[in-house]
């Protein structure tokens, strides 16, 4: 086996070692919220008989450990129970609510990488410029601005005074692909806005830390034009860190999307997680907690292996 697979392995073991530790804090967390689920459904007035009858439906008669044992083993199977307020089963309540989260993420990254990567590099070759400055400026402050406050303010410029989106992002199975890019442009610029000021910024540190290496300043001593000293010698050896940052990026296009989702409406899994809180819909709410969580860590992995097979120090660490 060689040293490559053996660090695949590896990351992969941890991966999944990680992903495990989650599950029992996500499924011990809500075995310790206040109050009785059979009580919740039910509601206060029902009788000690049918609340004993409930928790004996839902299994919470049975010991935790047994109960977590059970819930593992289905949620392995892609069987998270059934939703104590739908009664459907819980993949089928957040199945279309997943593809729609994706799909809104897909949208958001398609637009801020590439964005993120040109402008990072253009500000390398630009540094101590007045564009630098502009952009760190806007960066920064788009970073530091929540994302439900950036929403709201999209929706007041671009759906209240000049009514060029809907503020709502309402889905349909009958839209076409452009309305349906239409409904959901301002959830996807909000995140857009958010992970392109912080991967530009990545990129550029990135690229001006290589900018100081010895071969980079040999470069330039032969006369190389800057363009090509970043296309062609800078950027390659950049690509381990701006791998890293735009993986943990996708994965927040994912995993944090939870206000965003709310702010519009949007028909996502985030917006399921609020509701299922809201009802005490405690299925759902693992389900939702675990997906996020094996998609960040996915991401994470994506992000570790990448760097590996891109960086020769890392593939040869002797």
């Amino acid at each position: 086996m060689g040293d490559l697979t053996r660090l695949v392995l590896k990351r992969l073991g941890l991966g999944l070692l990680t992903l495990l530790v989650v599950s029992i804090l996500i499924f011990f967390a809500v075995e310790l919220l206040p109050g009785d689920i059979a009580e919740a459904v039910l509601g206060q007035s029902a009788t000690p008989e049918t609340v004993a009858e409930m928790r004996r439906q839902l299994g919470l008669d049975q010991p935790a450990v047994w109960r977590y044992l059970q819930w593992l083993g289905g949620a392995v199977q892609g069987d998270f129970g059934v939703s104590l307020v739908s009664g459907e089963p819980v993949s089928e309540a957040i199945g279309d609510r997943f593809v729609n989260t994706l799909f809104l993420a897909a949208y958001a990254a398609v637009i801020a990488v590439p964005i993120s990567i040109i402008l990072g590099v253009t500000v390398a070759l630009l540094r101590n410029t007045l564009f630098d400055r502009v952009a760190n400026v806007l960066t920064l402050t788009s970073i530091s601005s929540p994302e439900f406050f950036l929403g709201y303010i999209l929706i007041l410029f671009l759906a209240v005074k000049t009514n060029m989106f809907p503020a709502i992002a309402s889905l349909s199975s009958d839209m076409s692909l452009s309305e349906l890019l239409n409904r959901t442009f301002l959830p996807a610029l909000t995140l857009v806005l958010v992970v392109t000021a912080h991967m530009m910024r990545m990129t550029r540190a990135a690229i001006i830390n290589l900018l100081a290496s010895p071969y980079i300043e040999m470069a330039r001593l032969k006369g190389t034009p800057p363009w090509k000293v970043i296309v062609k010698h800078a950027l390659p050896n950049a690509w381990a860190p701006i791998i890293n940052v735009i993986a943990l990026n996708l994965a927040y296009l994912i995993t944090g999307v939870v206000l965003v989702e709310v702010v519009f409406v949007y028909p996502g899994i985030g917006q399921a997680l609020v509701d299922a809180v809201a009802k005490r819909d405690f299925p759902i709410v693992q389900a939702c907690c675990l997906i996020f969580a094996a998609t960040f860590i996915l991401l994470n992995l994506a992000a570790d292996v990448g760097a590996i097979l891109t960086n020769p120090r890392l593939r040869h660490p002797k």
